[in-house]
C-alpha cells in the first residue's frame, strides 16, 4: 500500500508542484471524469469530461503532468522505460525547488536583552 501512495503522491506533485495535497481529497479529484479514447487516422485521443465542481484546477492539473511527461519523452527518448521513472523524479523535483519561496537569509542578529525571557 506504501508504494502506492508515494505513486500516487508523485503523481500530484507533477500535477500541482506549488503544494503539498492530501491523497484523501486529491484523488477524488483528479479521479472526476469520464474518458473516452477513440481512434481515428492512426492518432488516439483521450477525452475527458469533467465531473467535478473545480473543472479549471483539474484542467490545470492535468496540463502539467501532460507537460511534464512530455518533457521526458521529447529530452529523453533513447532512455530506457526503467531509466524513464528517475528522470521523470528529477524534473518533478526541479519543480518543487523552482515552486519553493527562497529561503530567507540568516543576518546573525542576537535577540535583545529581555526578549524571550533572557536575561543578562
Amino acid at each position: 500500500m506504501a508504494l502506492i501512495y508515494n505513486w500516487w503522491s508523485w503523481y500530484v506533485r507533477l500535477a500541482h508542484p506549488k503544494s503539498r495535497r492530501e491523497a484523501i481529497t486529491s484523488r477524488p479529484l483528479l479521479l472526476a471524469g469520464i474518458a473516452r479514447l477513440t481512434h481515428h487516422a492512426g492518432q488516439a485521443r483521450l477525452l475527458v469530461t469533467l465531473t467535478h465542481a473545480s473543472g479549471d484546477l483539474i484542467k490545470a492539473m492535468t496540463a502539467n503532468v501532460r507537460k511534464g511527461l512530455d518533457s521526458i519523452l521529447a529530452t529523453a527518448p533513447q532512455l530506457r522505460n526503467t531509466d524513464r521513472w528517475p528522470a521523470l523524479v528529477r524534473y518533478i523535483l526541479a519543480r518543487l525547488f523552482d515552486a519553493k519561496p527562497p529561503p530567507t537569509p540568516w543576518t546573525g542578529a542576537q535577540p535583545q536583552e529581555g526578549r524571550l525571557g533572557l536575561t543578562g
